[in-house]
Formats: structure tokens, sequence, C-alpha cells
């Protein structure tokens, strides 16, 4: 492992201010995206950037063990987005299929 140099250490730090305001502007984008897809693309880019911040702070402590952390966050992160890209699926599905009868009708 590289050795921690104060100069190391100052730029990982500035690194995680500024992937912490670009969480925050994705959590913007998630709570007022128009679309369903907007907000899921949002929540797993905030999953990706706390990953990348969990694997920054293993290295800044010399803290192995949470780089597994990281992994287990981000197999759950895909996970859910999976799980919601099919529930978004299925209700424009259903809505879809709603619509076609209502016009028969």
């Amino acid at each position: 492992m590289i050795e921690i140099t104060p100069f190391l250490r100052t730029f990982l730090i500035v690194i995680l201010c500024m992937l912490s305001v670009i969480a925050y502007l994705c959590l913007v984008r998630a709570l007022k995206g128009p679309r369903v897809t907007d907000r899921v693309v949002a929540l797993n880019m905030i999953g990706t950037l706390v990953v990348m911040m969990v694997c920054i702070v293993s290295y800044l402590l010399e803290e192995a063990f949470l780089v597994d952390v990281a992994i287990l966050y981000a197999l759950l992160n895909m996970l859910v987005v999976v799980v919601l890209c099919r529930v978004a699926t299925q209700r424009h599905y259903e809505m879809e299929q709603k619509g076609k009868e209502e016009r028969h009708d």
C-alpha cells in the first residue's frame, strides 16, 4: 500500500467532500425528479458514490475490512436497482393494460 503523505491525505479528504456534494445533488434529483427513471438513476448514483467514499475512508484509516463492506453495499445497491426497475416496469405495463381496457369499453 502507498504511504499516506499529508498531501495525499488532504487530497483524499477534498475528494470525499466533492463526492458528498455530488451525492447531495443526486439526492435532490431523486426527490425532485419528474420521472421514476430519473429517481432510480439518481439512487443508483448515490449508492455508487457511497461505495467510492467507503473505499477512500478505508484507505485513509488503513482498515481493509471496510472494502468488504463497500463490496457488500455495492451488491445490495445493484439488487435494489434491479427490484425498483422491475416494479416500475410492472407498474407501467399494468397502467398500459388498464388504459387499453378503458379505450375498448
